[in-house]
């Protein structure tokens, strides 16, 4: 008798641990999305958040798919409690001087490091994405989500000169103005990934590089729904 109900108490304990592990939601889904100087993504992400409500069935619990970018400043704020303007520096790929950093945490109590307003802002990318059903524009997204198994991570580029002339025809700038400003861009970018989690590492990879000159706004939007299908993602 004793066994039998230390079977039954056993098997009923493992029962309980099995409900709670399943009454845990997975993080994600996430997409994240880099681009070039130069390869606009604001609008195909919209379409894409679009696209994706579209197709939620009527049944599902998650909530609706939406695109996170300069909002994130407004949060990172907040989180800090510091004004925006006090961290827009980082959105804008910009770098503090590091003496200047120290000099001015000693004159001012209130005043949050670079490495503090980064980790924030890292924290609050990382959190968002984790609730699920969202799109990541930059941000060092893909660095910052890529442990997250519902997970896809695209990257939009074209050649250059291509890029050059859309920004050259975008600002009403030379050409030869427009392609410094897309090389330096380019390179911000690309220490702000780098900032996060170093260089060349495998979480700056991406899982799909898109051509923006060739491929339409609705071909790769097609494509990353058909690609979050395949991975179950939705």
């Amino acid at each position: 008798m004793s066994d039998i109900l230390f079977n039954y108490l056993n098997r009923r304990l493992h029962e309980a641990e099995n409900d709670k592990a399943k009454q845990v939601k997975e993080p994600g889904p996430v997409v994240t999305i880099s681009r070039q100087s130069g390869c606009s993504a604001r609008r195909l992400t919209q379409r894409l958040a679009d696209e994706l409500n579209k197709r939620r069935k009527p049944e599902e619990q998650s909530r609706e798919w939406d695109y996170v970018n300069k909002e994130l400043l407004q949060k990172s704020a907040r989180e800090l409690d510091v004004k925006p303007s006090e961290i827009a520096y980082v959105f804008k790929y910009q770098e503090r001087n590091a003496l200047g950093d120290i000099f001015a945490s000693y004159a001012n109590k209130y005043y949050k490091s670079d490495r503090k307003i980064r980790k924030t802002i890292g924290d609050v990318i990382r959190s968002i994405s984790m609730e699920g059903n969202i799109i990541v524009i930059g941000r060092a997204g893909v660095v910052l989500t890529k442990d997250i198994m519902k997970s896809l991570h695209i990257s939009l580029e074209a050649p250059l000169e291509w890029r050059s002339l859309m920004i050259s025809e975008r600002y009403d700038l030379s050409f030869a103005e427009a392609k410094k400003s897309v090389i330096e861009m380019d390179k911000k970018r690309q220490r702000f990934r780098e900032s996060f989690e170093g260089r060349n590492t495998d979480y700056t990879w991406f899982d799909v590089t898109f051509n923006r000159m060739t491929l339409t706004e609705i071909e790769i939007v097609e494509t990353i729904i058909k690609m979050m299908e395949v991975k179950k993602l939705i």
